[in-house]
């Protein structure tokens, strides 16, 4: 089954996001049929804020590292593409695609219509088997612009996106406006629920992985400060070595 294949089964894609080659592996290994990337998760962890296009060689290098080593298929989150230049985003493209990766998440931001769909148009062409999963954040940054989400969506399916990705998006009759509207694989991002909602084909985690370890290490930090005992199991030493071990 092809990663765009598991849009399409009878329940929704969950989609872990990984933020290192350790989390990558692991969540594979628990089962799940594909794992993506987080940009919040790579870019915090070499202290950088997420969404300032600062992070393509950490990202690529996430993905080098992952590719070749993970059983499932893997997606990339490149921010917007670090570039308003649709030449330099498809080059990225490519090279994801030519590392074997399975697909990307192209984020508008605040750009405009236009210039998103002249780089989702770029990267189809350049790499028509990458899944494009094509991000709007007309619910993520302003309540206002939530009238755009569906022209913005459709253009971006004209312009060759694979899927799309409206996060914050999480009422059912939204959602199944935005899913027959579009006719493309809906992702949204994980809220519990949402994995029985209709019209939802991927549910993302986001950032939200990475934001729980911290709070875990942060709370077992704590219980060796009062001596109380964590409420987690921590991944034994010998299986995080062995299962990085090549």
């Amino acid at each position: 089954m092809t990663f765009a294949d598991l849009h399409h089964g009878p329940s929704p894609l969950i989609l872990p996001n990984a933020w290192d080659v350790a989390s990558g592996l692991l969540l594979a290994d628990a089962g799940f049929a594909a794992i993506g990337t987080t940009s919040l998760g790579v870019t915090a962890a070499a202290g950088l804020p997420d969404g300032t296009n600062t992070s393509p060689d950490l990202t690529m290098g996430l993905a080098r590292a992952l590719v070749g080593r993970l059983s499932v298929p893997l997606t990339v989150d490149l921010e917007g593409g670090y570039s308003d230049d649709p030449g330099a985003v498809a080059a990225l493209a490519v090279e994801l695609a030519e590392l074997g990766a399975a697909g990307i998440n192209l984020e508008d931001g605040t750009r405009p219509v236009e210039v998103h769909a002249a780089i989702i148009r770029a990267v189809a062409d350049a790499a028509p088997g990458l899944f494009i999963n094509a991000r709007t954040d007309t619910y993520w940054l302003d309540d206002g612009r939530r009238d755009e989400t569906i022209p913005r969506l459709l253009t971006y399916r004209d312009a060759g996106a694979s899927g799309v990705f409206v996060p914050g998006l999480s009422d059912p009759s939204e959602i199944a406006a935005v899913a027959e509207r579009v006719g493309l694989p809906l992702n949204v991002l994980w809220q519990p629920g949402l994995e029985t909602t209709p019209g939802v084909a991927r549910i993302s985690t986001g950032s939200a992985l990475y934001r729980h370890a911290l709070a875990a290490a942060l709370a077992v930090a704590d219980c060796a400060r009062t001596g109380a005992k964590p409420v987690t199991t921590a991944v034994s030493y010998p299986q995080l070595q062995a299962r990085l071990g090549i």
